[in-house]
């Protein structure tokens, strides 16, 4: 069992950066591929980024590449991602999963792979 906590939601104006922390309790954390997903008023839940458990590979999707930055300090049990030049269409809850074990490569497009999610966080990006 793994249990996920997002931090460090806000609300900043276009251009500005934000740090999203998700801390993770439980013994296991560092098997867990991670991700980050973000869900927009009426809109899907949609993968962000994702980082193996290692740390060795991460994974952007093509909205974010070059602005976001994922990482983890497994020591720490935590999960960080650092948003820069935010864009009002980064509005949205940014939740933290664990992708289930089961799942491998860069498969952490679907929210289907995740087995464990954290509450979620605001994120709001004003024009």
């Amino acid at each position: 069992q793994v249990m996920l906590v997002e931090i460090g939601g806000g609300s900043v104006q276009a251009g500005g950066s934000l740090r999203l922390s998700c801390a993770a309790s439980g013994p296991t954390f560092s098997h867990y591929d991670m991700g980050w997903l973000r869900q927009a008023p009426g809109k899907e839940r949609e993968f962000v980024v994702g980082i193996t458990s290692t740390g060795a590979d991460t994974y952007y999707s093509d909205s974010v590449k070059g602005r976001f930055t994922v990482s983890r300090d497994n020591a720490k049990n935590m999960v960080y991602l650092q948003m820069n030049s935010l864009k009002p269409e980064d509005t949205a809850v940014y939740y933290c999963a664990a992708r289930g074990l089961a799942y491998y490569g860069s498969n952490f497009q679907s929210p289907k792979v995740y087995v464990y999610w954290g509450q979620g966080t605001q994120v709001t990006v004003s024009s």
